[in-house]
């Protein structure tokens, strides 16, 4: 499936100026935050994914508190942009996914590895709907999860406490998380459409929004 973009295309993984405009227009936290988030853009991009998956994982999971979208953003369910997320320092679980996916699109990780999962987490005695990131290099390799319950890097096989719901990226929508593409995250989640749109529009881009000169199947 094409790789799927809302403005114009970027030869770099991130760009400076639109994300300076985006923290100004967000406030003094959010200035605050541009300057760590670019630092670790710039060390997750001269990492190896391993590294770089860590790298990204823990600096979301200690940067942000978790809290609800009621507490955060006074409503039921609000998709945070990365730069609103560090912005609050606080966010739900699809604003740690969000933040990750972003952060390693831009530094320089294939969207193809990468999905947004909907997962059922067992928590305690209860089962709770939840958000998490999937990154799989290859097809047949086991996906590892980042995951703000979890400090660290684990593959899926390590997480009994998570059902695999359906997955999305910019690339598509997936049942569970593999298997034949089941339509447009785009159409089918317009939280996805709009933060997305946001993103860019901070500066944000990676691999799927600059042009390619090569095909490369993952």
């Amino acid at each position: 499936m094409a790789a799927l973009a809302f403005s114009t295309v970027s030869l770099r993984a991130w760009d400076h100026e639109p994300m300076a405009r985006a923290a100004r227009r967000l406030g003094p936290a959010a200035e605050a935050a541009l300057a760590p988030l670019q630092t670790l853009l710039r060390a997750a991009a001269a990492l190896d994914e391993a590294a770089r998956l860590s790298l990204v994982n823990q600096f979301f999971n200690q940067r942000i508190r978790f809290v609800a979208d009621t507490e955060a953003w006074g409503r039921e369910d609000y998709w945070a942009s990365p730069l609103e997320t560090l912005a609050r320092g606080q966010g739900d679980c699809e604003d740690y996914a969000i933040a990750k996916y972003a952060s390693l699109l831009a530094a320089g990780t294939k969207p193809s590895r990468l999905r947004l999962v909907y997962v059922r987490a067992q928590i305690g005695a209860q089962a709770q709907a939840h958000m998490v990131l999937a990154y799989q290099a290859a097809a047949t390799d086991e996906p590892l999860i980042l995951d703000n319950l979890r400090p660290e890097v684990l593959p899926a096989g390590q997480r009994t406490d998570l059902t695999p719901v359906f997955s999305f990226s910019t690339e598509g929508l997936w049942q569970g998380n593999g298997g034949a593409p089941a339509g447009d995250p785009l159409v089918r989640l317009s939280r996805w459409r709009e933060v997305w749109s946001r993103t860019l529009a901070e500066g944000l881009r990676g691999y799927s929004d600059m042009p390619q000169n090569t095909a490369d199947p993952r």
